[in-house]
Formats: structure tokens, C-alpha cells, sequence
């Protein structure tokens, strides 16, 4: 009996190497966790499997056994070795591998027997492991532009495969070339058998390499991305530009400070300078700056700034000073001028730059600069000019005040709307505001504002006979008068009530008395006509003068006029 199943067994074991796949399937493990490691067997009916086999190879071609399972009964365990207490089985017949190990990459055997027939898997492990870290160390102090230095070493430790490490300046990686020299060493580990990989960059700096970042970083072919912790560098040089750098307040005015900051390119930075401040030096050190305080307008020039160690290394800056000086020949105080006078106006102008020059009178912009050959009383006011230069204005002004004697430039009168009273107008112009004064009482004084010189004075009166009214004005520089008739209101009631009401009637009357005047006056003109002939006549006999009484004539013109005033109340 025992020697049928070794029979059995040796052409079972004969069928399944010629049955055995051409290719191994690979499975990769991660370290120190479990590596399921499965078993082709989807192809056969898991009822007609008798037995599954688990094995490995030892190397040199020795098998080792590491569990089997037969139909119905519980896996049994022939691990002996390093497996022992690390292997089990899962319900798919799938190899459970514990803790892995690098030296678990090996080929593991999953043996299946159905029937009369007998079947091997081979699966190929792999154990992967990703690096524990990633840092720079042995960084430089500082890195000299155009020099090249080791800027620092890069250490991946423990991974399987050994790690692969890229060199990145701000994120972009960086490759041997021109001023780059990346150098990469593996060290495994004895005991583990895991590689340390370490990277060395020698880098030749550049000036624009100034707070530039550099990190290194792996990816593994399991896991995600390694980057280390970005590293900056002091790049030095020598000084090649320097900057004369000018702060103050736009428009630079008389009276404000100018802040000059000598900027230089080098790295370290000088710390000494030297500042020309029109033909005078000035040494600073510890600092850039210098300060110039309460400038004026001829603080306006060239500046420069130098390195003390090096006086030929210099910069340049031009600074103006803006200034803006306005006069007035008549400036802020009241300008009294007599009406009819000219008034000569200047404007003086003192400026750094091109103006513009604006007027107002009593706040209203005039289209040009006033000009005042012959004053009127009109050109009274605030005159305001506003010079502007960029940002700059300064302004003046001045009152002007046109004076004279009061003139009563008309006197008149209108009858009120209800027929009851008269309305004495008497329109004035002088400065200082004439004092207006009637030579008769009256109601419903007005009195107009008193613009440009000129103001109007009504009064309300109410004839009961034919009047000679009286408007006076004055002032400091004299005094005016003009004389108006009035007729009594009661008189030309009389008239309206000798006819009708109407206004056809009315002026009939006006008409009948204007001409029988005008009669009157023909016949007085006829009567002096031949007073004036017998006259002449006369003289003849007398020797008296041929143009007759001269004090007659005057009379007689006297009572025409007298007529004619009549006629016009």
C-alpha cells in the first residue's frame, strides 16, 4: 500500500512540472505588513479540489513546505523554519505571509490536486518599502555667485527598491548640466537588507539665486510623494549697481525734509556710504540714508552717493524744490478809489515751474483779468486770484471800494393802481451809501438794496394840493437834489366826475385843456410880437435899444415855462 502511493505521488508530482505555467505571476508586499499571496486555482471547481500545497523555494533548487490543506480537513502547518508561526491559509486558498521580510522575495508554490490531475502556481513576491524620511543635511553657509559649492547632502533612509532623489530649485527639478553636479550613493543594510540613498548638490550660485528655495524628493513605485523641508542659501557678491533712491512729498515745497537711501546690489550689503550734497560730503555708515531737513529753493541740484571702499561706484539724482511766490500791488486791505479814476493792478509771479493764473469777483470766476481804466461804482467787490502750479496754488485778494457824490439820476412818479395815491420814485448812484430824505411826508417808504453803487427810494403820498416835491441825497463827498411836481389827488377827482366815468371822456378833457394852453400861449406870443413892434417903432423916436427890454423878455420866458409844467402835471 505504501508503496502505490509513492507511485501515485511521483507521477502526480511528474504530470504537475508539465503542466506548470510559462510565466510567474508577480505579487508585491509592503515591509513588515501581510503579503496575501493568491492561488490560481479560479479555473477549477473548488469541489473537485482534494488537496492544496503550499510551498517555497530555499534556493538551489530545494523546496521547503509550509502548509497543505485536504478536502474536508483543517489546514495542517509543516513550516519549520523562518516561516513558522508567519504562514496560514485563507478561505480562497490564498498563501497569508506575516510581517514580511526583504528575504521573503522569493517564489512561493501554490500545488493543487482534483481528480487524477495536479496543477502548480508559481507566484514570484516582492517586498517594497518606502523611505522613512527625507532631509537636507550639511547645508552651506552661504553660497558665492559664479563659485561652485557644495550646497548640501540629501538622505532617503531604509527603502526597498533604494530610492531615487531629485534635486528641485522652486519646484523645478534640477539635473547635472552647467553649474549643477548631483552626485547619488545606495547603502544597504546588512542586517535588513534595506537601502539608504544619499545625494549630494554642488551648485554654482547665481545672483538671481537670492531667496531662491531648494528641497529634494523621492516617489516611491508604492506610496505617495517624499519632498523634504525647503532650504534658502545667503547668496554673496560684490556691489555692480548702485541706486540713489529720493523719498519726499510730491510736490517737494520749501520746508519739507528729502530722504536720500543709497541702495547697493551687493551681498552683504556696504555698510558704509559717502553722500555729495552739492559740493559738500558727507560720510554715513551703519546706514543708507541721510536726511535732509528744511529745504529750500536753492536746495535744488544734483545729489550723489558712493561706496566709501570704493568712491568710482556712484549714484546720481536730480531733486527740485517747487516754490510759488504771488503778490499783489493791492493786497488784502480795502482799496478806496474815487469813480471815474483808473486803478493800476499788477500781479507778481514767482515760480519754479509754468502757471495758471484764475480771478473771481465776489466769488463769481471772471473770464479774464480785471483791468479798471475808469472806475464805476459797479467795479465795487472781493477780488480773488488763485495761482496754480501742478499741485501748488496760493491765493490773494483784495476789496475795492469805488466812492463818489451822490447823483440822482431820476425822479419820478406813478399813480397808484387804485387811483387813491402817487408813488414818488427817486433812483440814486454814489458810494458810500447815500442817506435819501423827502421834503414830504409820506407812507410806504421802500428802499431797494443798496448793489453796485446804485440804490432806489419810493415813497407814497397823497396830494390835497399841487405840490413841488424835493428828493436829497448825500454822503462824505457831498450832496444832490431834484425837484417834482405833484397835482392834488382832490383836483382830479373834481375832474373825473364832470363828465363820465369812461375813459373816452377823461382824455377828452386832458386833450381840451392842453390846447386851450396851447392857445394861451399863441396869444401871448402874438401880444409880445406886437409889443416887440411898437416897441422898435418907438425907439426910433427914443434912441432906445433895438432888441427891446431885456427883463421883459425874461418874464415873458418865465411865465412860458410856468405854462408848460401846467401842462405836463
Amino acid at each position: 500500500m505504501h508503496l502505490l502511493s509513492a507511485s501515485c505521488v511521483c507521477a502526480l508530482f511528474v504530470a504537475a512540472l508539465l503542466r506548470q505555467a510559462n510565466s510567474l505571476e508577480t505579487v508585491i508586499g509592503l515591509y513588515g505588513e501581510t503579503v496575501e499571496i493568491p492561488c490560481n486555482n479560479a479555473a477549477i471547481n473548488a469541489e473537485d479540489i482534494l488537496i492544496t500545497k503550499w510551498k517555497y523555494d530555499k534556493g538551489e533548487g530545494l523546496p521547503g513546505d509550509l502548509l497543505v490543506k485536504q478536502k474536508n480537513q483543517n489546514v495542517s502547518i509543516s513550516a519549520t523554519d523562518e516561516y513558522k508561526g508567519r504562514v496560514s491559509m485563507a478561505a480562497n486558498s490564498s498563501l497569508l505571509l506575516s510581517a514580511a521580510k526583504l528575504t521573503d522575495q522569493r517564489t512561493f508554490t501554490c500545488m493543487v490536486v482534483a481528480g487524477a490531475d495536479i496543477s502548480e502556481y508559481p507566484v514570484n513576491v516582492l517586498i517594497y518599502k518606502t523611505a522613512a524620511g527625507l532631509e537636507i543635511s550639511d547645508k552651506a553657509e552661504d553660497l558665492e555667485i559664479g563659485k561652485l559649492t557644495k550646497l548640501g547632502k540629501c538622505v532617503a533612509k531604509d527603502s526597498n527598491p533604494a530610492a531615487n532623489i531629485t534635486w528641485r530649485k522652486n519646484n523645478t527639478p534640477l539635473a547635472n548640466g552647467k553649474g549643477i553636479s548631483i552626485q547619488a550613493s545606495v547603502l544597504v543594510d546588512p542586517v535588513t537588507g534595506l537601502s539608504t540613498t544619499s545625494s549630494v548638490l554642488e551648485y554654482s550660485a547665481e545672483k538671481e539665486d537670492t531667496d531662491a528655495e531648494f528641497s529634494c524628493s523621492t516617489r516611491h513605485a508604492v506610496g505617495s510623494e517624499l519632498v523634504s523641508s525647503p532650504a534658502t542659501f545667503t547668496i554673496t557678491y560684490s556691489t555692480e549697481t548702485i541706486v540713489l533712491q529720493v523719498t519726499a512729498q510730491d510736490p517737494l515745497v520749501e520746508g519739507d525734509n528729502v530722504s536720500l537711501k543709497c541702495l547697493a546690489d551687493g551681498n552683504p550689503a556696504p555698510t558704509a556710504y559717502n553722500f555729495h550734497l552739492k559740493g559738500e560730503l558727507v560720510k554715513v555708515e551703519n546706514t543708507d540714508t541721510y536726511t535732509i531737513t528744511n529745504v529750500s529753493r536753492d536746495s535744488t541740484g544734483e545729489y550723489k552717493c558712493s561706496l566709501v571702499d570704493d568712491p568710482t561706484m556712484e549714484a546720481s539724482k536730480n531733486i527740485t524744490v517747487s516754490y510759488l511766490d504771488i503778490k499783489l500791488s493791492h493786497s488784502g486791505t480795502d482799496v478806496k478809489k474815487t469813480a471815474g479814476q483808473a486803478l493800476n493792478l499788477t500781479l507778481q509771479i514767482d515760480a519754479s515751474a509754468g502757471v495758471k493764473v484764475s480771478w473771481t469777483k465776489d466769488n463769481v470766476k471772471l473770464n479774464k483779468e480785471p483791468t479798471f481804466t475808469k472806475l464805476t461804482y459797479a467795479d465795487s467787490g472781493r477780488y480773488e486770484c488763485e495761482v496754480t502750479m501742478g499741485l501748488l496754488s496760493q491765493k490773494d485778494f483784495f476789496e475795492l471800494a469805488v466812492e463818489g457824490v451822490p447823483v440822482i439820476r431820476r425822479l419820478s412818479k406813478k399813480r397808484g393802481a387804485d387811483h387813491g395815491h402817487k408813488v414818488l420814485i427817486c433812483e440814486v448812484e454814489g458810494s458810500p451809501k447815500p442817506a435819501v430824505s423827502w421834503s414830504i411826508n409820506g407812507t410806504s417808504l421802500d428802499e431797494t438794496p443798496f448793489v453796485n453803487g446804485k440804490i432806489t427810494h419810493k415813497i407814497t403820498v397823497v396830494p390835497t394840493a399841487n405840490l413841488s416835491v424835493s428828493c436829497s441825497v448825500s454822503n462824505e463827498f457831498g450832496a444832490d437834489s431834484r425837484t417834482i411836481n405833484v397835482s392834488s389827488i382832490n383836483g382830479e377827482v373834481r375832474m373825473d366826475k364832470q363828465g363820465p366815468s369812461d375813459d373816452n371822456d377823461q382824455t377828452k378833457l386832458v386833450v381840451g385843456v392842453v390846447v386851450g394852453l396851447l392857445v394861451a400861449t399863441i396869444v401871448i406870443g402874438l401880444a409880445y410880437w406886437v409889443y416887440m413892434k411898437k416897441s422898435k417903432q418907438g425907439s426910433w423916436k427914443t434912441g432906445e435899444n433895438e432888441d427891446g427890454s431885456s427883463e421883459e423878455e425874461k418874464k415873458l420866458e418865465e411865465k412860458v415855462e410856468e405854462n408848460s409844467q401846467k401842462a405836463e402835471v
